[in-house]
């Protein structure tokens, strides 16, 4: 039996057919995506693709990893951040109805957090937590090899906790502060609001960094910057980890993971700035009586993660 794995991300789609019991990939297919075609024109990306794979093998189920919020209970799209026309569409039935075969969804995190649990960094565990630290913060929770979660309309999101009782917004989030998209804009908003008194020579070079537009700054200037000295860099980054370690503890003291996994484009960022200080900040605030019992590890399977969490969602569909 074979098993096709999809990725619908907010710039690229991926989808991979492969053997249901090996997962090893037989065909993988990529195209970028166009945003301004909206999601009428990925459709028609993804039937072309998926109908290239079924012109040569056959399958037998297809496993979606979706980037944005969903219900995969009923397999409608609740939105799409990137790409306008997803909101409400019922991309699992509109799968079977076109492809006569049996679809399961989920959001592109928790696919990500079912492979590193099954096939990478978590493997061999009973409990796995991913974290994945991007552009936006999302977590998904694996127990047995079964994502947690499923029949909620939201489960595991550790980047939309508060991260204390002053945060009464919606948008004042863990994510707000420790995704990479929220470690810039922490430095402009730092940067924009110095007396000109103030505005030395480090401002200077963060200046001439960015060709005189802090707007544009991001996440790697800020990490190379932080690298050649700069303490505002180096404080804007180590405030994001601190907050993020922070919850992270509270995911230990209420689910006790063995493992946590950290994906995503800021956790490759150096050691020095995130994987050593986050290990040392989830220690400082985690429940005591759990301290010695979990570990905190990178992702291990790269790109390729949605994809093979996506293969994983077909097969388990397989089984039941």
């Amino acid at each position: 039996m074979k098993v096709i794995g999809v990725e619908i991300g907010g710039t690229k789609l991926q989808v991979a057919l492969a053997d249901a019991e090996s997962l090893k990939p037989i065909c993988s297919l990529r195209e970028e995506i166009v945003p301004a075609n909206g999601a009428a024109g990925i459709r028609a990306q993804l039937e072309a693709l998926i109908r290239s794979l079924l012109a040569e093998h056959s399958a037998e189920a297809i496993g979606i990893g979706f980037g944005g919020p969903l219900d995969a209970k009923t397999g409608i799209i609740t939105t799409s951040h990137q790409v306008e026309g997803w909101d409400q569409f019922p991309l699992a039935h509109w799968c079977r109805d076109r492809f006569e075969l049996p679809t399961t969804i989920r959001n592109d995190c928790d696919t990500a957090a079912l492979a590193e649990a099954s096939l990478g960094a978590g493997k061999g565990r009973q409990s796995s937590f991913y974290v994945t630290v991007g552009s936006g913060i999302g977590g998904g929770y694996v127990v047995d090899g079964q994502l947690q979660g499923g029949s909620r309309p939201a489960f595991a999101e550790i980047g939309h906790l508060r991260p204390g009782v002053g945060y009464k917004e919606a948008d004042e989030t863990v994510e707000a502060e420790s995704s990479g998209f929220g470690i810039a804009q922490r430095l402009k908003d730092w940067l924009k609001n110095l007396d000109e008194e103030d505005q030395d020579d480090e401002y200077q070079s963060l200046l001439d960094r960015c060709d005189g537009d802090f707007t544009q700054l991001t996440t790697r200037d800020i990490v190379e910057a932080a690298q050649a000295g700069s303490n505002m860099c180096r404080t804007v980054l180590a405030d994001g980890v601190e907050t993020l370690g922070w919850g992270i503890a509270q995911v230990i003291t209420l689910l006790a993971p063995e493992v946590v996994v950290i994906g995503g484009g800021v956790a490759m960022m150096p050691e020095e700035f995130f994987l050593t200080p986050l290990k040392q900040q989830v220690a400082a605030f985690v429940f005591p009586p759990l301290a010695k019992s979990y570990e905190i590890v990178p992702a291990a399977l790269g790109e390729a993660v949605v994809v093979q969490g996506a293969l994983l969602l077909a097969r388990q569909l397989l089984e039941k």
